[in-house]
């Protein structure tokens, strides 16, 4: 990729919107070019900037007080007869900026919250999850036979992922595509769980002891953990109980992965 192509997609993956392929495409590139590493980094550090709760500003108490007591001034095309409803209604307006002006920089502190409780790869895991879930972008291969979905890897990823149907215990394997978590190339398994779509996450993990961890983001239940030297992190909208009794089925079932 040229840097002129990856500078005009660095905005959008910035927002993750755009697909696996070219996220890894643009990953690989900044990482062998400072020039658009810093770009992204100043559009990174400029979108954080923005939402600062020191960019906003609290009403003047006087203009607050005209606010909740409806007494605000019209000018004189306004102030007449026919518009009696016009000072309540602006007054409404007005209120539900302020509220906005209030509200706002606390919801856009607890999504940053959020993300730094959680880390960037369940972060990460979440968008992906949720971009899988738009039209056409759920599955490369379409399959739920578990033979057909890991040849379908090879080649594709340097690793043999972990590839196991769960049908017996619930968890019905129906596909899998390739997809990029923190710069890396990842499997991602699909399984469902009736109308609940699971995303299933994997990549090498050399050396890494067993670990496991569980979070909640933004409505979507996450376990990531780390055995047999690979990676797994687990999405989905299911509730922690079902999720964890999916990662334990799975865990139970999972041959040791190949390495090449």
């Amino acid at each position: 990729m040229m840097c002129h192509d990856a500078r005009l997609l660095l905005h959008a993956y910035l927002d993750d919107e755009l697909d696996a392929a070219q996220s890894v495409a643009i990953t690989r590139h900044m990482q062998g070019c400072a020039a658009c590493a810093a770009r992204f980094a100043d559009y990174n550090r400029l979108r954080k900037g923005l939402t600062q709760a020191s960019l906003y500003r609290r009403a003047p108490d006087a203009l607050r007080k005209q606010w909740s007591s409806g007494q605000v001034a019209l000018s004189p095309n306004h102030a007449h007869a026919g518009t009696r409803r016009a000072p309540f209604a602006l007054a409404m307006a007005a209120g539900f900026a302020a509220a906005l002006l209030v509200v706002a920089p606390m919801w856009l502190s607890s999504v940053r919250n959020a993300s730094e409780q959680t880390g960037p790869v369940i972060d990460e895991a979440v968008s992906s999850h949720l971009r899988a879930m738009q039209p056409q972008h759920l599955m490369d291969v379409i399959s739920t036979d578990q033979h057909t979905v890991k040849p379908w890897f090879a080649g594709k990823l340097d690793f043999s992922p972990h590839v196991k149907d769960l049908a017996d215990e619930g968890f019905p394997l129906v596909g899998g595509r390739l997809d990029a978590l923190e710069g890396h190339s990842v499997a991602a398994l699909i399984y469902k769980r009736r109308l609940h779509v699971i995303d299933l996450y994997q990549w090498p993990a050399p050396g890494a002891a067993t670990t496991m961890e569980t979070a909640h983001y933004h409505g979507y239940t996450v376990i990531r953990w780390t055995a047999d030297r690979m990676h797994f992190v687990a999405v989905s909208d299911l509730n922690e109980d079902e999720l964890r009794q999916f990662t334990l089925a799975f865990q139970n079932d999972a041959a040791a992965p190949v390495m090449r």
